[in-house]
C-alpha cells in the first residue's frame, strides 16, 4: 500500500537567495508602492505601516542580525534537502501557487493537478536592465542555462485526479504548460533548492489559487483537500513512499509573527479546528501561501512534527519582510 511518509513545509521567498546586504534593496520595493496589507488583511501604504510599526523592529534590521538570520535560513534549506533525500521517496506531491506564471485572468483554477509526463523549468528571463541583485534573488527558481525537463509521476497524478473527483473535489487538470515561462516559482524552488541531481524524484504538482480573489480555496477546504490527498495515496495500487511538500509562506510582505507562531503550533499539535477556521482575510498577498501548508497539514494527520524552525526576516522598519518557516512531518 502506498502512503505519505514525509511532509515538508518551506518558505520560498526571494530573500532566501539574497545575501543580507541585498535585503535593503527588497525593502526599497516595499517602500516604492508595492501593494501591502497589515496583519488584519487591510490594504495599507508603506507609510501607514511604518507609522504603526513596533519601533523595536529597527533593532531587527541591523546588518549583523540580517546576516545571522540569512545564515539560519540557508542551513534550514540544506536540512530540508537532506530530509527529502534521506526519505527515499518514490514521488513528491508539491502543493504550490501560481502567480501569473501559467494562469491569468482568462483562466484561474482554484485547484489544479498537473499530470504531464514531465514538467519544464526554463532559464530566468528578465529584461537586460534588471539589476543584478534581483536576478540573483529570482535565480533560485530557474535552471541556469538550458531548459530542463523534470519527471512527473503521471500515473499518480491521474489517480489523484480520479480519487479527488470521487471525493467531491472538482479539480482542474493540465497535461502541458501553456505559457513559455515554464514551471512556476513554487515548483521551481523545490527542484533548484531542495533536490540534488542525484536525488531528483518524480513530482505531482498541485496548484492552488492562493493569491487572486474571488476563488481562493478557503482554509477549511485546503485542510480537507490534504485529507483527501492522503486517502487517495493510501488507495493507490502497489507500494510507494510518497512525500508531500507545501511551498511558500509564511507571512509576507508584512511579517506577522503572532500568526506564524500560531500556525506552527497548530501544525505541531494537529489542531485541525484552528487551521480550518482561519479567517481568509488574514491569508492574502504573500501570506496567502499559508494555504499550501494547511493542505500539507491535512495530509499529514497520521504523522508527527519532527522538526520546525522559524526565522522572522524583517527588511524594513515598517515590518515588511517574510516570516520564514521550515518544517518536517514524519
Amino acid at each position: 500500500m502506498a502512503d505519505i511518509v514525509l511532509g515538508v513545509g518551506s518558505s520560498h521567498s526571494p530573500l532566501l537567495n539574497s545575501p543580507a546586504e541585498d535585503y535593503p534593496k527588497h525593502a526599497e520595493i516595499d517602500a516604492s508602492g508595492r501593494k501591502l496589507i497589515d496583519k488584519s488583511g487591510v490594504a495599507r501604504t508603506y507609510g501607514e505601516l511604518l507609522e504603526r510599526a513596533d519601533p523595536s523592529i529597527k533593532d531587527q534590521i541591523r546588518p549583523e542580525i540580517l546576516q545571522e538570520r540569512a545564515a539560519r535560513c540557508t542551513a534550514n534549506i540544506e536540512k530540508l534537502e537532506r530530509e527529502i533525500a534521506g526519505a527515499k521517496l518514490d514521488a513528491l506531491i508539491i502543493i504550490g501557487d501560481d502567480q501569473h506564471e501559467q494562469f491569468f485572468e482568462d483562466n484561474m483554477p482554484a485547484i489544479l493537478v498537473y499530470g504531464g509526463e514531465t514538467i519544464v523549468n526554463n532559464p530566468l528571463n528578465m529584461p537586460a536592465e534588471a539589476p543584478q541583485w534581483w536576478r540573483r534573488a529570482r535565480s533560485q527558481y530557474h535552471v541556469s542555462d538550458e531548459p530542463r525537463e523534470y519527471p512527473v509521476d503521471a500515473a499518480l497524478a491521474r489517480h489523484l485526479i480520479n480519487a479527488l473527483m470521487e471525493d467531491d473535489f472538482d479539480v482542474s487538470v493540465s497535461r502541458k504548460l501553456a505559457k513559455p515561462h515554464g514551471e512556476g516559482h513554487a515548483f521551481g524552488f523545490v527542484h533548484q533548492r531542495l533536490m540534488r541531481d542525484e536525488t531528483i524524484v518524480p513530482i505531482v504538482p498541485v496548484a492552488l489559487n492562493t493569491y487572486f480573489a474571488p476563488n481562493q480555496p478557503r482554509p477549511r477546504r485546503c485542510y480537507d483537500l490534504g485529507r483527501a490527498i492522503a486517502r487517495a495515496v493510501r488507495a493507490y495500487p502497489g507500494a510507494g513512499r510518497i512525500g508531500i511538500l507545501g511551498s511558500g509562506g509564511l507571512s509576507h510582505f508584512t511579517v506577522d509573527e503572532e500568526l506564524d507562531r500560531m500556525l506552527l503550533d497548530a501544525f505541531r499539535n494537529k489542531d485541525a479546528d484552528a487551521l480550518r477556521s482561519l479567517a481568509p482575510a488574514r491569508l492574502n498577498s504573500g501570506t496567502s501561501e499559508v494555504r499550501n501548508w494547511i493542505t500539507v497539514a491535512g495530509a499529514c494527520e497520521h504523522l508527527d512534527t519532527q522538526w520546525q524552525e522559524y526565522v522572522p526576516c524583517y527588511r524594513s522598519a515598517a515590518g515588511t519582510g517574510c516570516g520564514m518557516g521550515f518544517a518536517v512531518w514524519a
